[in-house]
């Protein structure tokens, strides 16, 4: 039987709102978006740093700075209705290729997805510097092996991904309709394209796929 020192804390866990204090104080720090077993790493002891975050999200709610869940992960972002405000400054851009673009969309409404898989739905092959570079700027991933022959790896988009896209899940991708509503797609439909009672199967393909067991 264990003595009562090795299972309990000497000292008692600060009162909640001293932990929303600590993880406030933390996540302003942070550069990355940072998960509750990290918060739980840092905190004192017996701290309930999912209680903490939920406190400090109501009392930011509305202001210029909001809480956001981001995946996983919490982080501190402006508000949506601000972001006018930031115009001034200097981001870097890269131009991502059309064979980029179209890979990053694909693991992104399909994960996890193989290279294989990648292919049939482009119809062309994947280079190599396409995946390496999606891979350098952490928007996708390597995700688990398919528990098929040759086991081959799968690719899913990072948090890295949802953060840059405002994103809290892969699930909030907007659908085919969203697309053509942004102009993002051609609302046309092709000479041989089916009736348009059938737009809703096609919907299915803007939807991720299940995650594996």
């Amino acid at each position: 039987m264990k003595r009562a020192s090795e299972t309990d804390s000497l000292f008692e866990a600060p009162l909640l709102a001293e932990q929303e204090r600590m993880v406030e104080a933390i996540l302003f720090a942070t550069a990355q978006p940072i998960t509750v077993a990290d918060l739980h790493a840092r905190l004192p002891h017996g701290c309930d740093a999912a209680a903490a975050l939920q406190q400090l999200a109501k009392r930011y709610d509305g202001r210029g700075v909001q809480l956001q869940r981001v995946g996983d992960a919490w982080a501190f972002r402006t508000s949506a209705d601000l972001a006018f405000l930031m115009t001034r400054e200097t981001v870097e851009t890269r131009k991502l290729s059309r064979a980029a673009i179209e890979t990053l969309a694909i693991v992104a409404y399909h994960q996890p997805v193989t290279r294989a898989e990648i292919e049939e739905i482009r119809g062309v092959s994947v280079s190599r510097g396409t995946v390496e570079q999606l891979l350098e700027l952490d928007w996708i991933k390597l995700g688990k092996r398919r528990e098929t022959p040759g086991r081959p790896i799968t690719f899913v988009v990072t948090r890295g991904f949802l953060d840059h896209f405002g994103l809290e899940s892969p699930r909030d991708l907007p659908g085919l309709k969203e697309l053509r509503a942004a102009g993002l797609l051609d609302s046309t439909p092709p000479p041989d394209a089916p009736p348009e009672e059938e737009d809703a199967g096609q919907e299915d393909m803007f939807t991720p796929s299940p995650p594996e067991e």
